[in-house]
């Protein structure tokens, strides 16, 4: 299936990558060094720069912390994604939100994709994506609500949770009028769930592919990535890039990331070993 975000459409051999930016003074990777407005332009322009092909702009933690009211929301995101607009006009805009007023205020000076990381928790965000026509990421998160982490959670088996949850949000979003080909899927690494649960996703994610939806997947630095390597979260850009490497092979399609170059290139490499990109340069042996 063709994935039409925009005014773009992307084939299905074509791997993205959505570059995180967050409008956050308590980002757990990046501890607020981009909710200054210049520094979090600077970051589109750098990220853009380093290949991106969605930006993903967030205005509120995922993980708990003081509440960030609707209004506060608006504040942190709208402005700047119109900005982002202006001075990019050829990327695809994406707003990590669960919330439908900011959803509605986004749409109308620019966005392109509506990131609803917590799983429908706000069912009307589906409509306003319906209402602007532009596209929707569905995510599993075992009915978690926003800002929380997972507590003792457990699955008869995540995988047939994953993959029923994922196929009903669809059709969901589907039904509600959102563009068909501009629906994503994502299994929601470490949301609602322990490590062993996202490392099962990782290894099963052709599983999640196999619905039909081109699937998104979250994998930066998270903590599944730590606990698996036992690494602080600066510590794990290679963990990162190993999942990355699988769910690409696997046949995931876009790359939610904090270091954009790096997983530019792990992609790239990726797509030329399957033979769906020609090598940047061919001279060895042929000289």
């Amino acid at each position: 299936m063709a994935l039409r975000l925009g005014g773009h459409s992307f084939g299905d051999e074509r791997l993205l990558v959505m570059a995180i930016v967050n409008r956050t003074p308590d980002s757990f990777f990046d501890r607020g060094a981009t909710f200054d407005d210049a520094a979090a332009l600077a970051a589109v322009d750098m990220a853009v720069a380093d290949g991106a092909d969605i930006v993903d702009v967030g205005g509120v933690k995922a993980g708990p912390g003081p509440e960030v009211s609707l209004a506060e929301e608006l504040d942190r995101t709208v402005a700047f994604v119109g900005a982002v607009r202006q001075r990019h006009p050829d990327v695809v805009i994406s707003v990590d939100t669960w919330r439908h007023e900011v959803g509605d205020a986004v749409c109308l000076v620019g966005a392109d994709l509506l990131n609803d990381a917590w799983g429908g928790w706000d069912p009307e965000l589906a409509h306003v994506a319906a209402a602007h026509g532009v596209g929707l990421v569905c995510t599993h998160t075992g009915g978690a609500a926003p800002r929380t982490r997972p507590h003792r959670v457990a699955y008869d088996d995540v995988l047939s949770a994953v993959t029923d949850f994922l196929a009903g949000e669809a059709a969901r979003a589907r039904d509600a009028g959102v563009p068909a080909d501009s629906i994503l899927v994502d299994p929601g690494h470490d949301f609602g769930k322990n490590t062993r649960h996202s490392l099962a996703l990782i290894r099963d994610v052709d599983s999640v592919v196999a619905l039909g939806w081109p699937v998104l997947v979250s994998l930066s630095n998270k903590d599944f990535v730590g606990e698996t390597l036992d690494r602080p979260v600066g510590e794990r850009l290679t963990g990162t890039l190993a999942a990355t490497s699988v769910t690409a092979w696997l046949g995931a399609r876009v790359f939610r990331a904090h270091q954009v170059a790096a997983t530019r290139q792990t992609l790239d490499m990726v797509a030329s070993i399957r033979g769906s990109r020609a090598p940047a340069v061919s001279r060895r042996g042929l000289t």
